[in-house]
């Protein structure tokens, strides 16, 4: 999901609670804050010494030990206030991806893609999942579909990358 996309469905639902599933059936808590909004640009260069650049924004939730006893949930419109006043002060990048960084004692801290947003009468729920890495060069280390699914290491020595 793209960052405007993200506030176009904040925007549309703004009487809405807003949920992040981030395994199945599993939310973040009802006490979570919305602690830091990155605007992140990556520089990269692959194992086939390729490079590239990207930008993405990244909204950081954290679960806070003093509200743990809360079962409110943030308000799209709270949410959408945030990322506004965010917004005004570093500008956002609407059309660059938007991914949220969750972790708690039970799941480890990662950066989530938006799978599936899902609205029902109350809430506004966002599926997150976690993108798996992947060999970026594959013709260049010689890795086809077969390989890459029976090898987890995409750059064997001698090959010519890594």
């Amino acid at each position: 999901m793209k960052t405007g996309e993200f506030l176009e469905l904040l925007k549309a639902h703004q009487n809405k609670d807003l949920r992040f599933e981030y395994l199945p059936n599993q939310l973040v808590g009802a006490n979570y804050h919305i602690t830091e909004v990155k605007n992140i640009t990556i520089e990269s260069v692959d194992c086939g010494a390729r490079t590239d650049s990207w930008k993405e924004t990244v909204v950081q939730l954290w679960e806070s030990p003093k509200e743990k006893d809360n079962v409110s949930f943030m308000s799209t419109l709270k949410a959408l206030g945030i990322l506004n006043k965010v917004n005004r002060m570093k500008p956002m990048v609407l059309d660059t991806e938007i991914k949220f960084e969750y972790g708690n004692a039970h799941f480890h801290t990662a950066q989530l893609f938006v799978e599936e947003a899902v609205q029902n009468d109350t809430s506004l729920i966002l599926k997150l999942s976690v993108e798996k890495t992947d060999c970026k060069a594959k013709e260049t280390c010689g890795v086809t579909e077969k390989t890459a699914v029976e090898s987890e290491a995409c750059c064997a020595p001698g090959v010519g990358c890594c």
